[in-house]
């Protein structure tokens, strides 16, 4: 089709789509999402091949967020029933971290739950990052601790932090209906602040809340102006006892639709498919890494993953391969305009074709993008990455929520196979994390 032809060139071309352009592909039917994955397949094939970036989340602090975001399972007044646990010691958090690295990760996503980390909260996160770093020299580090006040970033990225992922999650005009203890522009501003800092920005979204069409545009275009080095998408999880508990707005072909305009608009940046995606793309999970560059590992924040293992094996299986920890994450372009890890030249944004939008070369794909929990953060939502956000925002979910809710590996087959939303609340598909950070359980690596 034409649409896609044209898609396509511009992707090659870094060239950013019309709105109307968008807006077709969130139209096209399901007899044509293979087509459509298969477009967008080239766009992400010229600038990444066939690697697969892994992520491993450590959630740092659970639960008792302040912030009320609607999809987060660790919001203000949430009644899901999840672990709550205070900050982690620095050699836990190491523990924990090396699971994750064991099983091929080569990006941490620190995430906290809150609004956002105090002085010594930045202190303690330091310590952590030093501990890791000790451990495994060339491992990258992404923290998501929520909004930051002046001065933090730049403290975090003095303790060796590469990057720093807060999620915008859902469009400027929409962001009052899902949370009323912080604003739209309170996120854009930590997202700028993470820029100036020179850590590389990880910043995404959630779907599956309700939104429209335009809503999913108009978000994306306002990340691709941000110019993270990664988009973690997150796909709403609805944890039971949040708001959102009920709203199963998701099928695979919408979620891999959503993939696929993500990719043509930002084309040469780490997309990372973040929270939800076990419970909305179930057995159509290998169809997406021909539009992601990026997953998590193992559990999310607050919900249950599939097992680490049959996420290498899902890789090998679609003919991917999982990118090695000295290989650079982002197209040349972008990594030697940065400089330093996260630094942005005299770039254009994401994907632009005026020089530049040079990043560092990391994960945020790293960056936390996953969120489950909720609240400011900005990475949580349904979904495990530090950046991803299906349940929480940003990391941890209240402070960031872009990871977390992920569904157990044993959702039923019938579910898997259906191609229509799902109704009610199911806890068969959302399973609370029960091991792991916080626990005396082995993690899911």
């Amino acid at each position: 089709m034409d649409l896609l032809n044209t898609l396509v060139d511009k992707g090659l071309r870094r060239e950013l789509p019309t709105r109307d352009e968008a807006l077709a592909v969130l139209a096209t039917s399901d007899d044509d999402v293979l087509d459509v994955v298969a477009a967008a397949g080239k766009v992400r094939r010229h600038w990444f091949g066939r690697r697969v970036k892994l992520n491993y989340l450590v959630n740092l602090k659970s639960g008792l967020c302040p912030e009320d975001c609607s999809y987060c399972s660790q919001r203000l007044g949430s009644k899901a029933e999840i672990l709550k646990y205070t900050w982690l010691k620095p050699d836990e958090a190491s523990r924990a971290a090396a699971a994750g690295l064991a099983g091929g990760a080569k990006r941490v996503c620190l995430v906290a739950s809150g609004r956002g980390p105090t002085d010594r909260d930045v202190d303690r996160v330091s310590d952590t990052i030093k501990a890791i770093k000790d451990e495994n020299e060339n491992v990258e580090v992404c923290a998501c601790l929520g909004l930051l006040n002046d001065g933090q970033a730049e403290r975090l990225r003095a303790a060796g932090a590469d990057a720093y992922n807060h999620n915008l999650n859902t469009s400027e005009a929409t962001y009052g209906d899902i949370t009323t203890t912080h604003t739209y522009a309170d996120r854009v501003d930590t997202v700028q602040k993470a820029h100036a800092a020179g850590l590389s920005a990880c910043s995404g979204l959630i779907a599956g809340m309700g939104e429209s069409d335009e809503d999913l545009i108009d978000v994306v275009y306002a990340l691709r102006e941000l110019d993270p080095d990664s988009v973690p998408v997150n796909f709403l999880i609805p944890f039971e006892g949040t708001p959102l508990a009920e709203e199963w707005n998701l099928t695979p072909q919408r979620c891999l639709r959503i993939l696929a305009m993500v990719r043509f608009v930002c084309p040469d940046v780490e997309v990372r498919i973040a929270g939800g995606r076990e419970v909305h793309l179930r057995t159509m999970q290998p169809l997406a890494l021909h539009l992601a560059n990026s997953i998590f590992l193992g559990d999310y924040l607050t919900s249950e993953g599939q097992a680490g293992k049959a996420d290498l094996d899902m890789i090998a299986d679609a003919g991917f391969e999982v990118e090695g920890a000295g290989e650079v994450t982002l197209p040349e372009h972008r990594a030697a305009e940065g400089g330093a890890c996260g630094s942005h030249g005299g770039g254009g944004g994401c994907g632009s074709h005026e020089g530049g939008g040079a990043c560092g070369s990391h994960e945020a794909g790293g960056a936390c993008g996953s969120h489950e929990g909720g609240g400011v953060c900005g990475s949580h939502g349904g979904a495990r990455a530090c950046g991803s956000p299906a349940e929480s925002d940003s990391a941890s979910t209240p402070t960031s929520t872009s990871t977390p809710v992920a569904a157990s590996a044993s959702a039923p087959a019938s579910t898997s196979a259906s191609s229509k939303p799902v109704t009610g609340a199911r806890t068969d598909l959302v399973a609370v994390r029960r091991r792991g950070a916080g626990t005396d359980l082995a993690p899911n690596a």
